[in-house]
């Protein structure tokens, strides 16, 4: 999963709005919760356009959470993501600026051995909600495709997936100035020189052929195109059996939305990843074209265990996971969504990460594997409110800290 320089996802077209496809089952959803406002005479902190976390952009306290959360199949997902991510909570270096390990300890505690079926009111007892910024939130989806490959290359399987080249350096820009910390770029050395890696063109052309890279093949290039876009997925083997493969490296290039870029161009209508692959079949030759216009290209390796993984290093949960901005969410932390369509509401955690999901408010919904999954998740491009749920107490610490109001009520 990806952007510069972690385990994490590619980032993903946001694709337009639109109603969820006929073909997704219907299934019960969280009544939505009430916006995350500020409350009557609360003022938001103004956002310094330089920030670059929570805290620099600010909070505003938020409303009682005990009538917003919903019990539900969601809840119970939630508490079993929230679960398996307190090791993670507890050690990691929280870059929003917002929690400590010590603030996670008597939730995750408790979450050790709460019971699935009463998992909301867990989130009720132990956190309270705050709101980053605005609170004005943008929403899409992800999930976990399944394409046709093989492990060797036959008649039929001639679309490379390649291992990530040894000679693909991550470079640490905060190691040579203070003013480039958290920065950090890809390429490789060539001679004296450090230089960008190959982009996609390059690479779909050959450049890497003959070196020993690839661990499959694919069969069809778009399907492929688009599981690189989702940063995992599984290889439907010709024997019937499954090869999953996870995110081990991108070039460093710069990852573009094909789907903005046409429909720019007024190729397509909808921006959807189903409009963007039926227009590129139709259209092999400029299809393929527009595709190396993202030149940015992922490279795998073969999971064997649980997964696919987040930027976290644990397993993904379907309707349960959603990909923040490190420097706004602590990874590990729950968020409560509440948007302008029904599928997303409700309560996720924060497990993953994106090359396009950055800022305050901006996330990307999990939706699993499969045809329901692939189709909300194709088709998902939401707004509403946020808020974020912190271990009760937090924002008293912050508040005073940070000479914020002590209560906005």
């Amino acid at each position: 999963m990806i952007p510069n320089g972690g385990p994490a996802r590619p980032s993903r077209p946001a694709p337009t709005h639109r109603p969820p496809p006929a073909e997704a089952p219907a299934r019960p959803v969280p009544a939505t919760p009430r916006p995350a406002l500020p409350p009557p005479g609360a003022t938001t902190p103004a956002v310094d356009t330089d920030t670059n976390n929570a805290v620099r952009t600010g909070l505003v306290k938020g409303p009682p959470i005990g009538d917003l959360l919903q019990s539900g199949e969601r809840s119970r997902l939630a508490l079993q993501a929230f679960r398996i991510s307190c090791p993670s909570l507890l050690r990691r270096a929280d870059q929003s600026g917002l929690t400590q390990g010590s603030d996670w300890q008597q939730p995750c505690s408790a979450a050790a051995s709460w019971p699935d079926a009463t998992a909301t009111e867990f989130f009720r007892r132990y956190f309270e909600s705050v709101q980053v910024g605005d609170g004005k939130g943008l929403v899409t989806g992800y999930f976990e495709p399944e394409i046709l490959g093989s492990r060797d290359r036959r008649s039929g399987y001639d679309v490379a997936i390649y291992a990530r080249p040894r000679e693909l350096i991550d470079v640490n820009l905060g190691q040579f100035s203070d003013a480039l910390k958290g920065k950090t770029i890809r390429g490789k050395v060539q001679g004296t020189n450090f230089v960008p890696f190959d982009e996609r063109s390059e690479i779909v052309g050959g450049s890497l052929t003959g070196r020993g890279l690839e661990i499959a093949w694919a069969k069809d290039p778009v399907e492929f195109f688009f599981l690189q876009v989702q940063g995992s997925g599984r290889l439907r083997l010709p024997d019937g059996s499954v090869m999953r493969i996870g995110y081990d490296g991108q070039n460093g290039r710069d990852y573009t939305g094909i789907g903005k870029l046409m429909k720019d161009r007024g190729l397509i209508q909808a921006g959807s990843m189903q409009d963007i692959m039926a227009w590129i079949r139709a259209n092999p030759v400029e299809g393929a074209a527009i595709m190396n216009e993202n030149k940015s290209f992922v490279f795998f390796k073969e999971l064997t265990g649980a997964g696919p993984l987040g930027a976290l290093g644990v397993p993904v949960t379907g309707e349960a996971t959603v990909a923040a901005d490190p420097k706004y969410v602590p990874l590990g932390a729950p968020v409560l969504l509440s948007m302008d369509r029904a599928e997303p509401n409700g309560i996720w955690i924060a497990q993953d990460t994106g090359g396009a999901i950055k800022g305050a408010n901006r996330f990307d919904t999990f939706w699993g594997a499969g045809s329901r999954a692939r189709s909300i998740a194709g088709g998902m491009s939401a707004r509403g409110s946020v808020l974020l749920l912190l271990p009760i107490g937090t924002y008293a610490r912050l508040a005073q800290a940070n000479g914020w109001p002590s209560s906005d009520r």
